[in-house]
Parts: C-alpha cells; structure tokens; sequence
C-alpha cells in the first residue's frame, strides 16, 4: 500500500495500481456447481418467480432489481407484508467474488444466502416443503429441472443451486475506468483520473475497497449513526465488530443509492462528505476511517473516479416463467 502522503503518485506508481483493479477473465463457479447455461437460465425464472413466496407476492428482483444496480432505491427493503425491513438490500452485482454474504456475513455462500430472504417471514415468507409442491406442480419446472437435474429433480438444494448460478452470472458491464486501466487514456477525465490517485492515498478508501470489485469482503464500523451493530451479533468479543458491516463494491455505484447497511446516506456527495469529516468517533471505528480534509476539488475528483466505475445501463429482459 502506498503512503498517505497527499502527494502526486509516479506514472509507475499508476500502472502498478491500475494492475490491482484489472477486471477477471472469467466468473469462479463451484466444484460442485458448475456453470451451464441451462442452470443460469433455470436459476433466473425462479429469481423472477414470485411463485416462491409465501403470498406469491414478491420474487428475489423486488429486492433486488436490475434497474437499480440489483439493489432498490429505497433505505431498506420492503417484504412481503409491505413493511420496511431493517437493512438496505445488498446488491447482487459481482455476487460471485463476494463472500461471506449479507451485511453481518451470516452466509458463507451463496446458495446458504439465497435460503434466507425466501424463507425469512419478514421477507419473502417462503417453506420450502411449499415450494417443491409448487414448483413440482407446474409442467414447464418439472421438465427444466429433470433437464438441469435430472438425479434429483425438484428439491431445496436444487433450486437454491440454481438460483445461485444465475446470481453469478450477474455481472457488472465494462465501465470507463475498466478502459482506462486496459489503455484507453481518454476513457476518463483528468479529474477521475486524480480522484484515482485520491482513492489510494490521501482519502484512504483502498484499504477497504480493493480489487476489481472495491471490497476487501471483510466488515468495518465507518462511524455512521446506528443502533444496529452488524457484525458484533457474530463476534460479540470482538470489539472491532461492533457496528461493523461488510465492504460493499462499487460497481454501478451511480445506480445504487441510498448508501449504507440502512440506506441513511442517501447520494454519492453525501457519502463522501462522511468519509471526509470521519463519521462518529467510537472504539469500534475502523482505523481506515478518520478526518481527510479533502479540498472541494478533490471532493470532485474523488466522485469523478467513483463515477467512472458505473458502465452503460444495459436492460435485463425479464424471462418468460414457465406454466
């Protein structure tokens, strides 16, 4: 890591970073499930299906939802019964370099995440032993999964592994920074690219946000107000856990406000403006978090940067749900 000296980085200094953020060539699948695109497309109509819940009111995209960076612009999420939940619905985005899950890290893999807001009564209040009688009743499921699985058919794990699949296929599209770093020097402003220089010295964000993706998958108290104390419910002697949340990445990031485990930042101005003041001071506090005493222009370049993260919209055609 390089010193937070404020002061410009060598051109050396720059390709060496930009090798850090390189985007993979390929999405990492399991042993145990590897990718067809038959089990993604499986797993996407049941992503889609509000049939998995207990009201057949709501599917994983209500929370989730691709015109909104897989999150929904909202402080936290709504469930099936239309009441706000207690968290902001993490985004999807890059799912498949992203472990553990959730904002506490509760989850350690995808296919365990994916169970939980199904079967959560504040979320989608789906039983399982339900939706296999569902699912095993509608002709087009029983032929897909004797297709996808055809030792097992329609089970829990199976539906969990399918909707896990697709989830890794969702991917964030080439940005202009991932052009910046393959060459392309006018992919990116001058600002952005000084913002770049900011994010991995004086503003101390890459401490936290590495990698192609922005996160470190590891939790942090960044000093925002809150009761709820996050990761500290799983390691209570852990005083470093105490209001400590997972690293979110920040791909897209232009389509994904509010910010935060509860969505109380509600812009991208807003959330740097913390980071540049310190947020609360308390024993918790990650040691990355303290005051920058940013300049406005800095302040710019620092957003320019994060701007240049979010690729073209592209539209996510909605799949056609078997009957």
């Amino acid at each position: 890591m390089l010193g937070l000296t404020g002061s410009p980085l060598s051109a050396a200094d720059i390709n060496s970073l930009k090798e850090q953020y390189r985007r993979p060539l390929e999405i990492p699948f399991p042993d145990s499930a590897p990718y067809s695109p038959q089990m993604a497309t499986l797993g996407k109509m049941l992503f889609f299906d509000p049939r998995l819940s207990g009201n057949k009111n709501i599917n994983c995209v209500s929370c989730h939802n691709p015109s909104f960076g897989y999150e929904v612009p909202v402080p936290t999420a709504v469930g099936s019964a239309n009441t706000h939940l207690g968290r902001q619905a993490p985004t999807v985005l890059n799912a498949a370099w992203v472990a553990p899950m959730f904002w506490d890290g509760r989850a350690e893999t995808l296919e365990e995440q994916a169970a939980g807001p199904i079967t959560n009564p504040e979320e989608m209040d789906g039983k399982f032993e339900t939706i296999v009688e569902v699912l095993d009743e509608i002709p087009g499921y029983n032929k897909w999964f004797r297709s996808v699985f055809p030792n097992e058919g329609i089970t829990r794990d199976t539906v969990l592994t399918a909707i896990a699949t697709y989830e890794r296929t969702v991917v964030s599209g080439w940005a202009p920074f991932d052009r910046w770093v393959e060459g392309e020097e006018g992919a990116i402003s001058a600002s952005a690219k000084r913002g770049f220089e900011l994010f991995n010295d004086k503003a101390n964000c890459a401490p936290c946000h590495s990698g192609w993706n922005f996160t470190d998958n590891k939790f942090h108290d960044i000093g925002t107000p809150t009761e709820d104390i996050g990761r500290g419910l799983y390691e209570e002697d852990n005083p470093k856990a105490q209001f400590a949340f997972k690293t979110p990445g920040l791909r897209n990031l232009t389509y994904r406000a509010p910010f935060t485990h509860n969505g109380s930042i509600p812009d991208l101005e807003t959330m740097i403006a913390h980071y540049n003041a310190g947020g609360i001071e308390r024993p918790s506090r990650s040691e990355h978090v303290r005051p920058l005493d940013l300049s406005e222009q800095e302040v710019e370049d620092l957003k320019n940067f994060l701007v240049s993260l979010t690729a073209e919209r592209t539209e996510t055609p909605m799949p056609t749900l078997p009957n």
